[in-house]
């Protein structure tokens, strides 16, 4: 693996601790001199006003020298001279006062700059440092840098694989997530190619190296991630701009009155209301008021010159895969025989495969567990690598997983078959007594809030959002097309996706979203890098500079919101600062006010713009009562275990498409019990409790009419459903004449309800606040 020259973790330590350090001992001056003051011991307040001053001088004078010699001048010349400047009139106080300010201003920045060692770390930590060698009596563990082509290596369950490689046992079982961001997944056969950094999620297996450790795909990321945080150069400050002007001015003046007064006073007089105080502390108060409400909505922003560069933004390149997808397997849906039953199957299934390590079996088993399923202990349970698991349950054996389906199978197990193909789904066909029974489609499903965030996104000021995913084609664009992004790039390497970061960032500020390993790299070269943290990897949160920790990317558009606000605050208050300062600064020149007092003068400039700087602590929120946010996940978790039934409505009209009345006219009253016991009492619920409970988050009423609508249609047609039912019971039977219209109303109803259970959820189950990942609920 690739080294990086890092400091001994003491120095790092004793470097980070300078500001800290720099703050306390002016901090301190301050409130002992005014302690001194207070008691009458003057003197000893002027000592220790004068100390904190000089303590202040050293690292100014460095920090002007330093800016100096990279070819720029900022605010800290002003404060070096005015720091100076109070020493020479005797306005210790003042001087003190500039002092603790200016150490507050650098306390705040002191992070910034330190982020490529921090990603190095991070992707260095994750990787491998040992592994295990075949030997011809057994299995030895060795250091990583130790290993050379050709030799066997031993992987076991849960491990990274350490090098490149090919697999020369029966089969590995992989989940490539960290690399390609496919959640699914993947079996690899004798002779196939593995890659290191990817994880076993089977059992055991047996690889062949065919590179070192230094030549492997992880390497060469923990190398992309350090040449692309190499490229990283910090942001101009807010503060330094507007000194561009001010700095020249403020001398300008101060020259000016000493040379038409013949007085020294005058011209630090001048200074010392030219104090860039504004500067130091409106702006990164303002800033750190934008990182702290940020912060409330679960969005971790690492400085102020992330949170600038987020108000700047305009272009977004995101990963699909745990960004605008969940990047978990989850039951999609369960498909069964006709009479068959879909909760038992899922149930039957999941209690197999309890004791499988695979990926999908524990997508189904959660998914049984979501649903609240009483599962049962299974017995005899075997699995067989890359086939399935078969276990004894409740006295039934069940199988489930993947399966060749001969040419004579059932039509519903065809039909199944073709749907999991177009919905580029995994399925697991699950066999009750040798009988097949079901289907689950397991699918990486789009986030909830994906549409809605992309609005929210576009309406904040993003005019390109662009796709960049290791994932295959067809689903990626599927998705970039749902949701009506600009561009979409699938099955991106990270070398592919730092130069599509790149290209992005070339043409307009960028922010990157992702999840995963295999992000990293494309986050460090982004303006901005934004990481999932929630469940991303460490790595990735590491190279980001803002970070999810709520798993919710609509927050992302809050986080601009207060961006944007914050800036704008933040230039505001240093502007108005500085403007009352040049009045201040004109009445100086004329010997209208002396340094003590314009000192005053320039504490109440300063207490003004802070307080100004502070409204970006507020802002408007939509806030959702507790009991409201309550309903909403009752009604959320309704809709998970509805939308698994509804695939009733479209079997029944495939049976009807067939010709099997007879078949059809059981199943048409299968979809009567479920409509009216269940599907409209849930709309009615929704219409007499969640509705009226959302009108004041939402502002009024109105806001969910549409929703209402939509239930006046779904009851229309389930009754017009019944009245079919009805004409059966009477007449013995379907007849033909009902045929197109059952067709017509079984296909609407579904189609309707599909998109009405998508609009609730985007539009209003997304307000409700996450549960707590730690709670049991």
């Amino acid at each position: 693996m690739p080294s990086f020259d890092a400091r001994p973790r003491w120095v790092e330590r004793l470097r980070r601790s300078r500001e800290p350090a720099f703050l306390a001992v002016t901090g301190l001056a301050l409130v002992a001199g005014g302690i001194a003051w207070l008691a009458g011991a003057r003197e000893v307040a002027d000592a220790c006003w004068i100390a904190g001053t000089a303590v202040a001088i050293v690292p100014a004078t460095w920090w002007v020298v330093d800016a100096l010699r990279n070819g720029r001048v900022g605010v800290d010349v002003i404060a070096l001279l005015s720091l100076i400047g109070t020493l020479l009139v005797e306005e210790y106080l003042a001087g003190a006062l500039i002092a603790i300010m200016l150490a507050t201003g650098q306390a705040l920045d002191a992070a910034a700059g330190r982020r490529a060692t921090k990603d190095l770390r991070s992707l260095l930590d994750r990787a491998p440092r040992t592994a295990r060698r075949r030997i011809d009596d057994g299995v030895e563990t060795v250091p990583l840098e130790d290993i050379t082509v050709g030799e066997v290596l031993v992987v076991g369950a849960g491990e990274v694989v350490p090098v490149d490689g090919w697999v020369t046992s029966g089969l590995a079982v992989l989940d490539e997530s960290a690399l390609t961001g496919e959640p699914l997944a993947v079996s690899r056969r004798r002779g196939e190619a593995v890659r290191s950094g990817i994880v076993n999620a089977g059992p055991v297996f047996e690889m062949q190296a065919r590179a070192t450790a230094e030549e492997s795909t992880y390497a060469g990321i923990v190398r992309l991630a350090q040449d692309a945080a190499a490229e990283s150069a910090p942001v101009v400050r807010v503060a330094d701009r507007i000194a561009g002007w001010f700095l020249p001015l403020a001398l300008a003046v101060s020259g000016a009155a000493w040379l038409l007064s013949g007085s020294a006073t005058r011209a630090v007089a001048v200074l010392v209301v030219a104090t860039p105080c504004p500067l130091l502390l409106a702006v990164p108060v303002a800033i750190v008021s934008g990182l702290s409400r940020a912060s409330r909505l679960g969005v971790v922003i690492r400085n102020g010159s992330a949170l600038e560069n987020l108000g700047h933004a305009t272009s977004l390149v995101m990963d699909k895969t745990g960004t605008l997808t969940t990047g978990r397997p989850t039951g999609a849906e369960v498909l069964t025989a006709p009479d068959g039953d879909p909760t038992e199957v899922l149930r039957l299934a999941a209690s197999a495969d309890q004791l499988s390590p695979h990926v999908l079996a524990d997508a189904i088993v959660q998914e049984a567990r979501i649903r609240g399923l009483e599962l049962s202990l299974p017995t005899e349970a075997d699995e067989e690598v890359g086939t399935g698991v078969t276990a004894i349950v409740d006295g039934r054996r069940v199988t489930v997983g993947t399966l060749d389906l001969p040419a004579d199978a059932p039509g519903w197990a065809r039909s199944a078959k073709g749907r999991a193909a177009l919905d580029g789904a995994a399925i697991a066909w699950v066999t009750v007594d040798g009988v097949l029974t079901g289907a689950i489609l397991l699918t990486d499903p789009m986030r909830r809030d994906a549409f809605r965030t992309i609005r929210r996104l576009r309406s904040a000021g993003l005019n390109r959002l662009v796709m960049l995913t290791g994932d295959r084609r067809e689903p990626a664009e599927e998705i970039g097309s749902a949701l009506g992004l600009d561009a979409v790039y699938a099955e991106q390497s990270p070398a592919d996706k730092v130069a599509g970061v790149r290209a992005e960032r070339e043409r307009a500020v960028t922010v990157m979203v992702g999840d995963g390993v295999n992000d990293a790299p494309a986050l460090a070269a982004s303006t901005v890098g934004v990481a999932m943290g929630a469940r991303g990897s460490t790595a990735t949160s590491e190279a980001a500079d803002v970070v999810l920790t709520t798993d919710r990317l609509d927050h992302l558009a809050d986080a601009m919101a207060i961006a944007r606000r914050s800036r704008r605050i933040a230039v505001q208050s240093a502007a108005v600062g500085m403007g009352l300062s040049l009045v201040a600064m004109g009445f100086a020149a004329f010997g209208l006010l002396p340094p003590a007092a314009g000192a005053l003068l320039q504490e109440g400039i300063d207490v003004a713009v802070i307080l100004n700087a502070l409204r970006a602590l507020r802002g408007k929120k939509v806030h959702v009562p507790v009991e409201t946010a309550a309903m909403l996940h009752r009604f959320s978790a309704e809709h998970d275990e509805l939308r698994d039934q509804l695939s009733i409505l479209r079997d029944t009209a495939g049976l009807l498409a067939t010709g099997d009345l007879a078949a059809t006219h059981d199943a048409l009253r299968r979809v009567d019990t479920f409509l009216f016991d269940t599907l409209l009492p849930h709309e009615e619920a929704e219409d007499r409790e969640l509705y009226p409970a959302l009108a004041t988050p939402l502002g009024n009423s109105e806001a969910t009419a549409t929703m209402s609508r939509m239930h006046t249609e779904i009851d229309r047609l389930a009754r017009r459903l019944r009245t079919h039912l009805q004409h059966a019971d009477a007449a013995g039977g379907i007849s033909a004449d009902q045929v197109d219209d059952l067709l017509a109303c079984l296909y609407g109803l579904h189609a309707v309800l599909k998109l009405h259970f998508v609009q609730e959820e985007e539009n209003y189950f997304t307000l409700a606040p996450v549960p707590d990942a730690t709670s049991n609920s």
